[in-house]
């Protein structure tokens, strides 16, 4: 398992930070992550993720308890961080901890990245390969996890419409096992696909994700290894096969999906309305809580996107990681230490390790718990049989938060039938070049 997860990170850290600067250095005779509950500063995390903002607050509030350092977490609201992290550190309680997990981000908050080399932190991990460094060589973020993304399916509801999972190899054979459950929706009582929904609390996972599928395809045949200034949207006729289906085998179609939420699409899956839900597995703790869906976990796979390029049935899950951990180095000495100390109990303590494996799945921390999460370990075979993993081209998307927009604006005036896809080309393709162009 080990050395799958590092092979895995090895393919998916090609990122790059840069920073400048001096950075304040935390005491030396307290150290930075020993626990000592006599320090005197605070920690400010601003999460990006809503659904683990609960475990994030519980967490803060057992750490206060058992040491006596204040630790408040802030949630930005969903395809809200970059907004609400420039708000946020302009003011003179700016977050201690905080995300920086695409370029978009480095250019934006590299300045204040502190060197996490030599940390108590940085020392838990189990490997230092794939730590995130500047142009000094320095560390200045650290991912913690690593995630996978695909199409979340319902097994138990795909067998009552008289399918299995072995049917589903590519598109082709995806759309057809959709299609026929798509025309017996009343009969059978669910449908196909979730809700494609357009608003900002879901919009992310076609415009960031879905459109990983098409960057992805085009920089593995043209040999991309850094951050291009421009792209062509060869693959994006497959984005439109996939999003099409989407969007047709599905009770939400046309304008209603510009209002359609992400809340509203994890409850048509969650209570058993659709049998497909692209999503991620960050998603397997909502659907099998018993608080939440109380799902089956024997009842879920996750399988890859398929979208009409050839050789796909040798695809696997979309792994990467846009979650890692930056602290920093403008506050002032106490509350870096206390941050310090805060992340290196979060990957030591049982607490700490028991929300990371549950809410985030495999750390490369040497405490880490193995997670009780069916689609990490679905990612793992599919490695193990010999597909190839699609890794996260998104996380080279100049100014993401713009870009993403503009596609998002474009494909609903497309679903809406107020625009076409060459608008959708447009976004996509010209709207890369103008975005890099404004970031250099």
């Amino acid at each position: 398992m080990k050395k799958f997860l590092c092979m895995l990170l090895a393919l998916v850290m090609a990122l790059s930070l840069v920073a400048c600067g001096e950075q304040k250095q935390p005491d030396a005779n307290t150290g930075d992550g020993d626990g000592d509950t006599t320090a005197t500063g605070s920690v400010y995390y601003l999460n990006f993720k809503p659904e683990s903002d609960a475990a994030w607050q519980t967490l803060a509030a057992a750490y206060t308890a058992e040491t006596g350092v204040p630790v408040k977490v802030v949630t930005a609201a969903s395809g809200q961080y970059d907004t609400t992290l420039t708000a946020e550190m302009d003011k003179d309680t700016a977050p201690t901890m905080f995300q920086v997990g695409n370029l978009g981000a480095v250019n934006s908050y590299g300045e204040f990245c502190y060197n996490l080399e030599g940390t108590d932190v940085y020392n838990q991990m189990t490997t230092h390969d794939f730590d995130l460094k500047n142009a000094d060589g320095e560390t200045v973020s650290i991912g913690y996890c690593y995630e996978a993304f695909g199409i979340i399916v319902n097994k138990a509801l795909l067998e009552k419409a008289g399918h299995s999972l072995d049917e589903i190899t590519n598109f082709e054979s995806l759309k057809a096992v959709a299609d026929d459950i798509h025309a017996r929706a009343s009969e059978l009582g669910f449908d196909a696909f979730t809700s494609a929904g357009l608003d900002g609390s879901s919009a992310w996972r076609f415009s960031g994700h879905l459109a990983n599928m098409p960057l992805y395809y085009e920089f593995r045949d043209d040999n991309v290894t850094a951050q291009p200034a421009t792209i062509k949207g060869t693959y994006l006729d497959n984005y439109k096969a996939i999003w099409d289906l989407y969007t047709t085998d599905s009770a939400t179609t046309g304008a209603a999906l510009l209002t359609a939420t992400g809340d509203q699409a994890e409850a048509e899956f969650g209570e058993g309305k659709a049998a497909f839900y692209q999503n991620g597995t960050w998603e397997f703790s909502n659907l099998t809580a018993a608080d939440k869906f109380a799902m089956n976990p024997d009842d879920l796979a996750m399988i890859p996107i398929y979208c009409g390029v050839d050789g796909e049935d040798k695809a696997g899950l979309c792994c990467g990681t846009e979650n890692c951990w930056a602290v920093n180095k403008n506050a002032s000495e106490e509350d870096i230490k206390a941050t310090l100390d805060f992340m290196n109990w979060v990957v030591t303590s049982d607490a700490g390790t028991t929300m990371l494996a549950e809410q985030f799945g495999p750390c490369p921390f040497k405490n880490a718990k193995t997670p009780e999460n069916v689609f990490f370990a679905q990612a793992n075979e599919y490695v193990a049989n010999g597909n190839y993993t699609v890794t996260w081209a998104f996380n080279w998307t100049p100014a993401v938060d713009d870009w993403r927009a503009a596609v998002v604006d474009a494909l609903s005036k497309y679903t809406t039938s107020n625009g076409s896809w060459d608008d959708v080309k447009t976004a996509f393709v010209e709207g890369w070049a103008t975005q890099y162009a404004n970031e250099h």
